[in-house]
């Protein structure tokens, strides 16, 4: 389906399509549970470029004192960051239940049983300074048109 812009063109957002698939070529195909995870020999996952990303065990330890241990199998890794304008500039989102509880914990907030959460650029630099290998960049957009 094709969205005409303000000038009526279809290809600038063809463009920006293609462009936020190429930025996001670097996402696991499979995110795996901090149970399968913290299992493994050598934590890591596979890219759907195919390449392999080592998840540090350093990162594993905090985030398994992070959440409770029932939560573990529900935390998928690595946590998508997902980098959006829809929600202000240098606002990012993170969704999933275990996903919000453990890294609310890791920035020091209260939120509980949240589905997604909501930050914005110095707390997405904290999370990636403390969990740079089980933390991921995606960056979404909304093509919907705002002039109606």
């Amino acid at each position: 389906m094709a969205f005409p812009n303000e000038r009526g063109s279809f290809g600038d957002k063809r463009v920006l399509i293609k462009t936020i698939q190429t930025l996001n070529q670097h996402l696991p195909g499979r995110r795996l549970s901090l149970t399968e995870l913290i299992s493994m020999e050598k934590p890591g996952i596979k890219g759907k470029d195919n390449t392999f990303f080592v998840i540090d065990r350093v990162e594993l330890d905090l985030l398994c004192s992070s959440l409770p241990r029932f939560m573990w199998s529900r935390l998928r890794l690595p946590v998508i960051i997902e980098m959006t304008p829809d929600y202000g500039k240098g606002a990012a989102r993170i969704q999933g239940e275990a996903e919000v509880e453990a890294l609310a914990k890791v920035l020091g907030k209260d939120l509980h049983l949240e589905k997604s959460m909501i930050i914005y650029m110095p707390e997405v630099r904290e999370l990636r300074r403390k969990l740079p290998t089980t933390t991921q960049y995606a960056f979404v957009t909304s093509l919907r048109d705002h002039s109606y």
